[in-house]
């Protein structure tokens, strides 16, 4: 108590001029990682160049500044932090099944949507009309690699709207109809019919709670209407970005499993017979909903041959997966680029961290297995659109490295995100550093599109049913053969357990990370500075590096840092 009666202690009549108080400056501590632009990542860059995609740099650094201003990092902060919220009834209890986001969360939409994220590859305006085949798809990777630095959750929508195209593309009716909105640079958030929309998202539901992965056991059902239309009845358990305006849905037709579109509001304006029953509370991904849904007689148009329709969903499972493996380097990317950035401006014993053996040492093996990944994901990128165009030795390619790349870089992130938090130490670990929320988003691309088991089992699956793919990946590791003779022999390993049929299940894991290994080895040794490469070779062509921080004496851990840390101001 203070006042005539208690004076304050002496000296301490205004707090701002005690001496002690000099023990609350802070120092040794690194600067915000603000205002820095993401695109400015020589082995995206790079990526970009050999796809002959360089008519994007622009756009891309435009997006990289602008994913590291303070301003888009704070609508992702928001976003996570003020997850989506489910209305089922208004207030007079008349169903509604609206999912309400914060304001945060559509700003991140509109910029998506607006740079051409969702759909933009898809349309004669994205790319220059003598682009290379592919390129547009490589482009829009790298765009969504950089804005992603800001929040994942909301790429989940953005994902799926540009997977969707390609297994539309099937009924060409419907194709026509709804493509426009799909693949327009308009967000509109409001449920109305897809024709009175400047633009459309999409979403899929495919998984039930008895079945999961094993989408055959299904118990959805559609019967036929006299209109031509089908109705749906049944129960989905996970429900991807429930507000879109149309989804993709597998549901058993009197033929056996069919893929069919489902629209949020009918062309009447009426809503569809959906209910969101709730919404998933996710370790991460907090900014997207996810939800449970319950379809009674709901009114949908069947996509592709009744019977067929995994074959037809899986034209967007394939680009989803993609997008998975994009999402891993891109975290893992984010979360090295924050440890980087602390190693450089923090001191201990004397030194900055970024100058002691070890802590460089395990940045510069975290910031290798980045620049793997980001090498990787635009490969599979090219594969994917250069397969949209026709070309058939890149659909054999994609049709094996995609659920190779997707199991190994999936289960690396989130090894390499933790690596990266505990680099910068306990700051790491309280939220406002921003690294636990990639740590909760990290699990989520291993899982999404097909858990580990299904990655490699799909990749056996490839190599045995899909004549040529075995040949066309090897030709496609083969293309470094003479670079690295540590490469040279891990290839020749990897064709001997290729040819080797016995228990083959169980060694699946064991030959998918071996074909990743491989197959980034590859990608390094002919395209990355040869520190890069050396390090990889050094350490991953053993079945995988299981800890960070092991690279050989001699590496050139310099090198190697400056391609990985961030450029701040």
């Amino acid at each position: 108590m203070t006042g005539p009666d208690h004076p304050s202690p002496p000296g301490n009549r205004d707090g701002r001029r005690r001496a002690g108080w000099v023990t609350h400056e802070v120092g040794n501590q690194p600067p915000p990682l603000v205002d820095w632009d993401v695109a400015s990542y020589p082995p995206l860059l790079d990526g970009v160049g050999r796809a002959d995609a360089g008519w994007y740099v622009d756009e891309l650094h435009r997006l990289g500044q602008l994913a590291g201003a303070y301003r888009a990092q704070q609508w992702a902060t928001d976003a996570d932090t003020n997850p989506p919220r489910l209305r089922t009834h208004d207030r007079f209890g008349r169903r509604l099944d609206e999912v309400d986001y914060h304001p945060s969360y559509h700003h991140l939409m509109a910029t998506s949507v607006g740079a051409g994220l969702a759909g933009g590859p898809w349309t004669d305006s994205f790319a220059p009309d003598d682009a290379a085949p592919g390129a547009a798809h490589v482009a829009r990777a790298a765009g969504f690699f950089v804005w992603c630095h800001t929040e994942l959750g909301h790429g989940c929508p953005v994902s799926m709207t540009h997977a969707v195209i390609p297994a539309l593309r099937a009924e060409p009716d419907l194709a026509r109809q709804w493509e426009p909105g799909l693949v327009s640079r308009s967000y509109d958030p409001v449920l109305a019919p897809h024709g009175d929309k400047p633009g459309l998202t999409a979403g899929m539901a495919m998984t039930e709670k008895q079945g999961g992965s094993d989408v055959r056991a299904n118990t959805t059902t559609a019967r036929p209407a006299a209109d031509g239309t089908w109705l749906l009845t049944g129960h989905k358990w996970f429900c991807s970005a429930p507000m879109s305006d149309v989804f993709l849905v597998l549901a058993q037709a009197p033929a056996g499993l069919t893929c069919f579109l489902l629209p949020r509001v009918l062309p009447d304006a009426t809503r569809n017979a959906i209910r969101l029953e709730r919404l998933k509370d996710k370790l991460g991904n907090r900014a997207n909903a996810s939800s449970e849904v319950e379809f009674a007689d709901a009114v949908a148009w069947r996509v592709g041959e009744e019977g067929r329709g995994v074959a037809t969903i899986i034209e967007m499972v394939v680009a989803t997966r993609v997008d998975c493996v994009i999402g891993a380097a891109l975290t893992t990317r984010h979360a090295v680029a924050h440890a980087a950035h602390h190693a450089a401006h923090r001191e201990a014993f004397g030194r900055r961290l970024v100058e002691q053996p070890a802590m460089t040492n395990v940045l510069a093996d975290l910031a290798t297995e980045t620049e793997a990944m980001t090498t990787l994901a635009l490969r599979l990128a090219a594969a994917f659109g250069r397969a949209q165009a026709g070309d058939e030795r890149e659909r054999l390619f994609a049709r094996l490295a995609v659920p190779v790349a997707k199991y190994w870089t999936t289960k690396r992130s989130v090894a390499a995100v933790a690596e990266a938090l505990e680099c910068v130490g306990g700051n790491g670990y309280v939220e406002e550093s921003g690294l636990p929320r990639l740590y909760r988003e990290a699990p989520l691309y291993s899982i999404w599109e097909g858990a580990g088991n299904v990655q490699v089992l799909d990749v056996l699956r490839a190599a045995v049913r899909t004549p040529g793919t075995v040949d066309v990946f090897l030709d496609e590791v083969g293309l470094a053969a003479g670079g690295d003779a540590r490469l040279d022999a891990a290839v020749a390993v990897l064709r001997r357990e290729l040819a080797d049929t016995d228990h083959v299940e169980h060694r699946a894991r064991r030959i998918s990370g071996l074909m990743a290994a491989v197959l980034q080895g590859s990608l390094l040794v002919r395209h990355a500075p040869r520190p890069v490469a050396d390090a990889w070779c050094a350490t991953r062509l053993d079945g995988g590096n299981a800890l960070f921080g092991t690279l050989p004496s001699g590496c050139d851990t310099t090198t190697i840092l400056g391609r990985a840390t961030p450029a701040v101001g």
